[in-house]
Order: C-alpha cells, then sequence, then structure tokens
C-alpha cells in the first residue's frame, strides 16, 4: 500500500496540551487545599515563587517544570482567541 500523503506534526499542540493538563492539576489541587487557584496561580506567575503552589498532589512539583514565559504566552492568545 503506498501512502502519498505526508503526516504532519505540531510540537507547539503537544506542549499547549501538556501546559493544559499540567495547569488543570495544579488549578485543581490549590481548589482542593481551600486556596483560590487564580490568586495563587497569579502569585507564582508574578514573583516565580514556589510557595504559592501547594505540594499536595505534586503541583510544586508541576509548576516549577512550566516555562512561565510559555504560560504566559499561551494564556494571553487564549484570552485574545487566537
Amino acid at each position: 500500500m503506498n501512502n502519498d500523503q505526508t503526516m504532519t506534526f505540531s510540537v507547539c499542540e503537544d506542549r499547549e496540551g501538556s501546559l493544559r493538563k499540567n495547569l488543570t492539576i495544579i488549578y485543581d489541587a490549590l481548589r482542593e487545599k481551600g486556596y483560590n487557584p487564580i490568586n495563587q496561580i497569579v502569585g507564582y506567575i508574578l514573583s516565580e515563587d514556589p510557595t504559592y503552589i501547594t505540594t499536595y498532589n505534586n503541583a510544586r512539583s508541576l509548576i516549577r517544570h512550566i516555562d512561565r514565559d510559555e504560560l504566559l504566552q499561551v494564556l494571553v492568545k487564549s484570552y485574545l482567541g487566537e
């Protein structure tokens, strides 16, 4: 069987999906521990201080593996509907 179609691969979409998944885990962990997740995540983004994020459910470790510049770019794109 001859397949002449070229497969495409997008690292960007895969990274954004992974970022969304991890951010959702972090959000849920903060909410479950009784924090305001939006305030805590914004505090982390502004300060890069991981103590804004709970250790519950490995959330603090996950946030440390997220590049803040990439996160901000994805958030702005999402907000603006791109």
